[in-house]
């Protein structure tokens, strides 16, 4: 008897996957078919053996397969800036030591080089896909084309000149000549990047609200990190930065509102009830003493939150698999409650919830058939991960980027056995010792 196989691009076995969907499912000696960059079929080993031949054939022994995780904030050329001005809160941070170095130094030299050292570190830690938000976001793009990975880029507006625009006109103008330069681009998109209800005002921001509508893009932006933002828009507005951003039509399923520290159960009503998206960035905020997103309240608020690690100037990495564990943690603390955002949710935060957040869902988050084969290998082999009663909660409690493996961006293999394939890591070393001898000279 001939059996007839398919022919398909990669298989790839491995002794736990994880899809996401369906919800708390965990696989046992599965392998995915990988062709034309999308998942073919998710099935036991045997199944897909029998069933395909394959190019590439990759055995994973006591490895779990996961969605490529997903930072939905990041400023990722602020990585030059990795430990610059630490142990600060964040207006004295802001005012006077990363805004003056950026006045000197941001340059499309500096957002290349900083967004490649970005990209390389976010790879090796098992993320395919990022949102970001910073000056030169068409330099951005040509670093993400390098790299192989996924991002969202920001259109940033912000009220005051810098390197790359001098007001709110050439900000917005800049911006959408170059959502409309990638457009079919199946990698990189576009959303809004407005900074914060602080740095921008009222006009800039109605003009987004319609812009975002027509395009069909998303609206990212910081919003209520810190009690001295919400007090200042009181005492100059006489309303706080919700209640002014919601007057101004910007509360929607568009939104994705980073930090939110300070938040009423009125103001946890309000985002709920707008279809508002939350992206929670533990470390940062627990690094410039920020306050605690009420991150069990809003899941139990029915609202999507999803994770980010913000910039490396102020985290000081862009480790998701670190981030998830401390999103754990902190929940429970907060929450006074062990149960609170269990290990199966924190993984959902940091890959569906981000897809659903960057309207990217239907594309990536979950390993289904259809979708984009966007997936990270983590080896839970080591005496650390030893022994492996559950693989979810070995990821999120035990498991750190050291022990990400493999990630695959659209079926293309970026990290090889713990090796970069699209990026020069010798390269990217010499220029971020550059860029250090001249910034802090």
């Amino acid at each position: 008897m001939i059996i007839k196989t398919t022919k398909i691009d990669t298989i790839i076995h491995a002794t736990w996957i994880v899809p996401v969907y369906p919800l708390d499912t965990i696989h046992h000696h599965y392998s995915i078919a990988i062709h034309e960059g999308r998942i073919h079929d998710l099935a036991p080993k045997q199944d897909i053996s029998d069933k395909y031949t394959a190019d590439v054939e990759i055995d994973l022994p006591d490895q779990v397969l996961i969605p490529g995780l997903i930072n939905t904030h990041t400023h990722s050329p602020m990585s030059l800036m990795r430990g610059l001005a630490d142990d600060l809160p964040l207006m004295d941070w802001l005012n006077n030591h990363i805004w003056p170095t950026e006045q000197k130094h941001v340059s499309a030299d500096f957002v290349f080089d900083g967004s490649l050292l970005a990209c390389a570190e976010m790879i090796r830690s098992g993320t395919t896909c990022f949102n970001d938000m910073y000056f030169f976001p068409e330099v951005t793009a040509r670093a993400v084309e390098q790299s192989g990975m996924r991002a969202k880029l920001g259109l940033i507006l912000i009220d005051f000149p810098s390197a790359w625009a001098n007001d709110a006109d050439e900000y917005l103008s800049k911006g959408i000549e170059l959502h409309d330069q990638l457009h079919g681009n199946s990698l990189i998109s576009t959303a809004f990047a407005p900074h914060a209800p602080y740095t921008v005002s009222d006009e800039p921001l109605k003009r987004i609200a319609t812009y975002a509508e027509e395009l069909d893009i998303p609206i990212h932006m910081h919003i209520h990190e810190i009690a001295d933002e919400v007090e200042r828009a009181i005492s100059q507005t006489g309303k706080r930065p919700l209640e002014r951003l919601n007057e101004l039509g910007l509360l929607s399923p568009r939104l994705l509102a980073v930090h939110m520290t300070q938040l009423t159960d009125d103001e946890i009503n309000l985002v709920a009830e707008t279809g508002t998206h939350v992206i929670h960035c533990p470390e940062s905020n627990l690094k410039l003493a920020s306050g605690f997103c009420p991150t069990s309240k809003l899941e139990k608020a029915g609202i999507n939150i999803s994770l980010g690690t913000d910039g490396a100037a102020s985290n000081n990495d862009l480790d998701m698999m670190a981030e998830m564990q401390t999103a754990a943690l902190l929940a429970k603390a907060v929450a006074n409650d062990a149960s609170a955002l269990p290990a199966e949710e924190i993984l959902r935060m940091a890959t569906i919830n981000g897809a659903k957040a960057l309207g990217l869902d239907s594309e990536i988050g979950s390993l289904e058939p259809g979708k984009s084969a966007d997936i990270t290998a983590v080896d839970l082999s080591g005496i650390e991960n030893q022994p492996v009663y559950n693989p979810v909660s070995q990821l999120i409690y035990s498991a750190g980027r050291e022990n990400v493996t493999n990630v695959w961006v659209a079926g293309h293999h970026l990290l090889k056995d713990r090796e970069l394939t699209t990026l020069d890591e010798k390269s990217i070393l010499q220029k971020a010792a550059y860029w250090q001898e001249k910034i802090k000279n």
